[in-house]
């Protein structure tokens, strides 16, 4: 499965540490890539530091052009699912989403355009409450891992520099096969 994260109205000076975990939350969870509609050279390179210590092949693409984004990414065969409390239930969406789908999951910063609601092949809400899109994104991503028999906690990435050890007390990190605690 293909994933690819779209921010949609990333505003530098307010949005750069949610924006940062959306992508780190993305690509700890499986996605491949992230598109910001704006321009965060900070937040590309953040996310791209982590991806070279933790490994793994995630990008990030700055100033995006959302419709264009979405309708090229339609053309080649590929489901939008726009992340949004106004949504049908994630338990209602996940049937209608495949092994096989490469899906363009759209997260909002500020309020999204009302076409956006149109556009997208599925409005999917992990609850119909205000909450963070963070954490809507953790869920939707765990959920899909699950439905595809993945473990979101046990995702390997044998490029990495860093690993975890996981410990019930304390903490145990091996950077280059050495291990610190």
């Amino acid at each position: 499965m293909n994933i690819t994260i779209l921010r949609i109205g990333h505003r530098q000076e307010r949005d750069a540490r949610v924006t940062t975990h959306i992508g780190l939350t993305a690509r700890a969870l499986g996605a491949d890539s992230m598109l910001l509609t704006g321009s965060d050279k900070h937040v590309k390179e953040s996310i791209e530091k982590v991806t070279k210590c933790w490994g793994g092949n995630f990008i990030v693409h700055n100033n995006i052009d959302w419709k264009r984004a979405i309708v090229q990414w339609k053309k080649r065969g590929g489901k939008i699912i726009h992340l949004t409390m106004y949504g049908i239930s994630i338990q209602e969406a996940l049937p209608r989403i495949h092994r096989n789908d490469k899906l363009m999951i759209v997260v909002g910063a500020e309020k999204v355009p009302s076409e956006l609601y149109q556009i997208a092949d599925l409005n999917v809400a992990v609850g119909n409450q205000p909450h963070s899109e963070i954490a809507a994104l953790a869920i939707f991503l765990d959920r899909l891992n699950i439905k595809q028999g993945i473990d979101s906690f046990t995702h390997k990435y044998p490029d990495g520099k860093y690993k975890i050890i996981p410990q019930a007390h304390g903490k145990m990190v091996i950077k280059d096969e050495i291990a610190y605690d």
